[in-house]
């Protein structure tokens, strides 16, 4: 995960966002397929733009995954949005505006 986040954010596709994190990575049994999410800053839309970009880099990274690690074979990677970034901080920002008294 961490090998291909440095891969994905070495890319300079404009389609892909620079805020670009890589959420979760399920590879499967046989490590023939790797769903990778991603998600952004930016919101659900931006990250589907990125991911449009990343699937027509899929042969680079892949090239690069497999030459960073030592892997018999690299996996086929789907990429799919996410938008669990952006959740997350609009979560934080109704926490944040919540007016708490605190009881001394």
């Amino acid at each position: 995960m961490r090998e291909l986040t440095v891969v994905i954010r070495g890319l300079k596709d404009p389609r892909i966002a620079p805020l670009i994190s890589v959420v979760k990575v399920d590879l499967s049994g046989d490590m023939s397929q790797c769903k990778v999410w991603v998600s952004c800053m930016d919101g659900l839309e931006r990250a589907q733009e990125s991911v449009r970009g990343l699937q027509s880099a899929e042969g680079f990274i892949k090239r690069e995954v497999f030459s960073r690690l030592s892997l018999r074979k690299c996996p086929n990677f789907k990429f799919i949005a996410d938008n669990s970034i952006e959740y997350s901080s609009e979560i934080n920002k109704i926490i944040r505006g919540l007016d708490i008294g605190h009881e001394d």
